[in-house]
């Protein structure tokens, strides 16, 4: 019929081409065939194995029947089908009795028979029955059948062994090529896969070209057509915190920890910082010598400026830090949600930044609402000078490092 071992050669070749489980290609191999087998002579209901054996060189074709008794199939009655359509239990209606599958002969054989065959028999157990080899034009007549179902198997195999690997690099960086962009939207090569990177998840006024490589954080891996749907982003506040864990050894050791990120992609970004050891400076360590470190996250976010503030549990020194590059005179914590922030007056507008920038992403980060004025005078307001806390920024920030 045709050479066994040639085409276990070239299931094993498939596999290695498209980096999968030889186990799988061959799995997928012998389903083919036994559809095939079952379409030229098929008999109503019954159940068709196909074994690929290397050694003896040919396909070997089985007939199934599993073993039952009476408790786990009825018999069809006077003018009731018999059961080829249907080898499972009948989902009832709530509240009723669940139906058992009527007996088929072509799929089921009973415990009786199936003991004086092997007298270890147990119901459940599979019964295989010798079929014979099929003709010689078997593989033209099978040909279409079996290759459908092929590569059907194999699209299915591909897509779990994607979903696999990349449902494990959820939340972390990767590294891809733009294919193409479309209405904002970028479409990303990752090698065995393409993600996608919605307008929205892209950095304000950064330009994409094709065939540039670029790393992306993966935001999820989610079902849809033949292949998964990886959404990435560049935009993401834990994009950051990947960034400065890839550069800073520290981080990675957990030597030196991310507490927070508050972001305005394209703009501007706070980092809070600690270190976990006696004697390391957990900023110092995140701007690397000459900046080095601090310099290989910016040029990879655009020149998006990057602040980078020291952690505490105290609020005030918490909320103090987080205003640089500003250099606050006082803060003074008002009740459980409000800090005031008195600066000097020649510190104002760097304290609140352009639009109320820098002010808003401290809030952000730190988690408290807080209210910038001069020192000279602390009783009027500044223009932009308030911000609350967004509880979505700060959630994100706050979950950066989980």
């Amino acid at each position: 019929m045709f050479d066994v071992r040639a085409l276990t050669k070239a299931i094993e070749q498939l596999a290695g081409e498209k980096d999968l489980d030889v186990t799988q290609v061959k799995d997928a191999v012998e389903m083919a065939l036994a559809s095939a087998y079952k379409k030229e002579f098929e008999k109503r209901g019954e159940v068709i194995r196909c074994v690929l054996d290397a050694t003896k060189g040919d396909a070997l074709f089985y007939q199934v029947k599993t073993v039952v008794d009476d408790t786990t199939v009825r018999f069809p009655v006077e003018g009731e089908d018999d059961g080829s359509a249907s080898a499972e239990m009948t989902v009832p209606e709530e509240g009723d009795e669940p139906v058992l599958p009527l007996y088929n002969e072509e799929r089921h054989i009973l415990l009786a028979d199936a003991r004086v065959m092997k007298s270890d028999a147990q119901v459940g157990d599979e019964i295989l029955f010798d079929l014979p080899s099929p003709s010689a034009d078997f593989g033209r007549i099978a040909a279409q059948t079996a290759k459908q179902v092929i590569l059907q198997k194999l699209r299915e195999i591909e897509k779990e062994a994607v979903n696999k690997e990349f449902e494990s690099k959820v939340g972390e960086l990767v590294t891809g090529m733009v294919q193409r962009v479309e209405r904002g939207n970028i479409y990303v090569d990752l090698g065995r896969a393409s993600g996608i990177m919605f307008f929205s998840e892209s950095i304000p006024g950064e330009h994409y070209r094709i065939g540039e490589r670029l790393k992306f954080f993966l935001v999820s891996v989610q079902e849809g057509g033949r292949n998964p749907n990886l959404l990435l982003s560049r935009s993401h506040p834990r994009f950051v915190s990947k960034l400065f864990e890839m550069e800073v050894p520290e981080i990675a050791d957990g030597i030196v920890e991310i507490k927070g990120v508050a972001r305005e992609p394209g703009s501007r970004t706070k980092i809070a910082v600690t270190s976990t050891a006696d004697g390391v400076d957990p900023v110092g360590a995140c701007v690397g010598q000459r900046g080095a470190r601090v310099m290989a996250v910016n040029t990879e976010l655009g020149n998006e400026r990057i602040d980078i503030i020291e952690w505490s549990g105290d609020p005030v020194k918490f909320v103090d830090a987080a205003m640089s590059p500003a250099q606050p005179g006082s803060v003074q914590i008002i009740d459980e949600h409000k800090a005031l922030v008195l600066v000097p007056e020649d510190q104002l507008s760097l304290a609140i930044g352009r639009g109320g920038q820098n002010v808003r992403l401290a809030a952000r980060l730190t988690g408290w609402n807080i209210d910038v004025r001069s020192q000279a005078n602390p009783d009027q307001e500044q223009e932009g000078g308030a911000a609350s806390q967004s509880p979505t920024a700060t959630t994100q920030g706050a979950q950066a490092e989980e």
